[in-house]
């Protein structure tokens, strides 16, 4: 049963379905797969194996039976431990939640749940999801599968680790910075930023635990082994809060194109604001020839018409706030003295980090008026093309390094150190502000055999044109791959 473990959700569900496998034989193939090969991962930090089995075994009786609950019926799966989970333990990586057990679903799980997945465990993230590796003081640090001793990216960096060795059917992620994009990237699987707002958040940690109020930029989105498995998933997930139900619906487009060589594709892969290593651009480009010999006409002078660098300090400020809301009183006090005393445009990393985070509310209305002219700006270039192309990120999996402060750290990008956040989140925060969707799909390997992605970016609530794209793409250069020994 061995091949099963790295097939997709969608093959398996179906499998499920005609009953050539049960949900049962799946789940402890699974269960069985984590404790062989988990311990070295530690990927999935929490698991729920006895109510497992148990709802595998419902779900092979209701099978029998001719009911089905959904077109996840009997799948099991995984979630990042930012998700609430009803009688699982929720913790987001932080001590003072060890032992926090919710008594309901997050909506985005309770979704999955009610369209019939069975619910394994949780998947390793860092403290309240607050940075580009996955690591933190409770479960401790999760490795990449294609190199122990690389970060496999963060937030989401246990969910795709997951996926890519195999434990797991289907993942929920969350991406706020790149949190979905850049793990996909570092294990070289699939996953999807979606349109801002079209999956609830409601029960993810952060905000704290029993917060209405939803976040800017945040969003849910799946993780999986193949594309059409992000089609899958997201129509599950998609669609109003409950509240709204009553008026508001949800139909999101069909991809813009049929065929791959009618896609109007524009290809941004490296800029001097945010430069791409070298190791990442080679496959990066290696997939614009194949797409290229396939017939497909790529634009790689085209830009939208935004200014990279504003772009990046409105985004930042948009985020800062957000990312530090439970920060303790009397460090953010200080840090409001060290903001107020310097000019509104310093240059200064540390004070400009310490304005964001301050950030005044009429200040943040201009962050979000700038905003809002940026994505006026994305819709009109996306009048001329159906994608754009760009990285996840300026380099592949990068060694463990839990140096403190976190700021402090440094990447190397073509040999020159640059700053640890503006190397990870730079392009995963161009697209996340503006509220785009983007597909990241493995595209090929470094020259030392680490996965490398490609962001296929889409227009406002066209999710599913960067689902196909990336569909496409991946049938031309080769998809998922498995990793050395899993």
């Amino acid at each position: 049963m061995s091949d099963l473990s790295l097939r997709g959700a969608c093959e398996l569900a179906a499998l499920i379905r005609k009953r050539e496998i049960s949900s049962r034989e799946l789940t402890d193939h699974y269960l069985s797969r984590i404790d062989e090969l988990n311990p070295k991962l530690n990927a999935v930090v929490t698991l729920d194996s006895d109510r497992a089995r148990k709802r595998a075994g419902e779900a092979d009786k209701a099978l029998a039976r001719g009911e089905s609950w959904g077109p996840l019926h009997g799948l099991p799966i995984t979630v990042k431990d930012t998700f609430e989970t009803a009688g699982i333990r929720t913790t987001a990586g932080a001590p003072m939640l060890s032992g926090h057990v919710p008594n309901a679903d997050a909506v985005s799980v309770a979704r999955l749940r009610a369209a019939g997945a069975v619910l394994l465990g949780k998947s390793n993230t860092p403290l309240f999801a607050g940075d580009g590796q996955t690591y933190n003081a409770i479960f401790g640090t999760t490795n990449n599968p294609w190199d122990l001793t690389r970060s496999p990216g963060g937030s989401s960096g246990g969910a795709a680790a997951a996926i890519a060795a195999g434990l797991s059917a289907l993942e929920l992620g969350s991406d706020i910075g790149g949190s979905i994009r850049s793990p996909a990237h570092c294990c070289g699987v699939y996953g999807i930023k979606p349109t801002h707002g079209i999956v609830p958040l409601r029960g993810h940690i952060p905000g704290p635990p029993g917060a209405l109020a939803e976040a800017d930029i945040g969003v849910a989105g799946p993780i999986a082994r193949c594309a059409d498995d992000l089609d899958l998933a997201l129509s599950v997930l998609a669609g109003p809060a409950d509240e709204r139900k009553i008026a508001w619906r949800l139909e999101l487009p069909p991809p813009r194109k049929s065929a791959l060589r009618e896609y109007r594709v524009a290809a941004w892969l490296d800029d001097p604001v945010a430069p791409v290593d070298c190791e990442v651009r080679a496959p990066l480009e290696a997939a614009l020839d194949s797409l290229r010999r396939a017939g497909v006409r790529i634009d790689d002078r085209a830009r939208p018409d935004i200014d990279f660098t504003r772009a990046l300090r409105t985004y930042v400020r948009l985020l800062m706030p957000l990312m530090t809301s439970g920060m303790p009183p009397e460090q953010f006090a200080e840090l409001s003295k060290q903001a107020d005393s310097a000019p509104a445009d310093s240059t200064d990393p540390a004070v400009a980090m310490a304005q964001a985070i301050t950030l005044r509310h009429r200040d943040w209305l201009a962050m979000h008026e700038d905003r809002e002219r940026f994505r006026l700006i994305w819709a009109s270039f996306f009048r001329d093309y159906d994608v754009l192309l760009c990285p996840p990120m300026a380099v592949a999996a990068i060694a463990h390094d839990h140096s403190e402060p976190m700021e402090a750290r440094t990447i190397p990008v073509n040999g020159v150190p640059h700053p640890y956040f503006s190397a990870l989140i730079a392009w995963a925060g161009l697209i996340g502000m503006a509220y785009l969707p983007s597909t990241c799909a493995p595209v090929g390997a470094t020259a030392g055999g680490l996965p490398v992605g490609v962001q296929v970016v889409g227009p406002y609530l066209e999710d599913r044109t960067t689902i196909d794209f990336a569909r496409k793409l991946g049938e031309l250069v080769g998809g998922f791959k498995r990793p050395p020994g899993y």
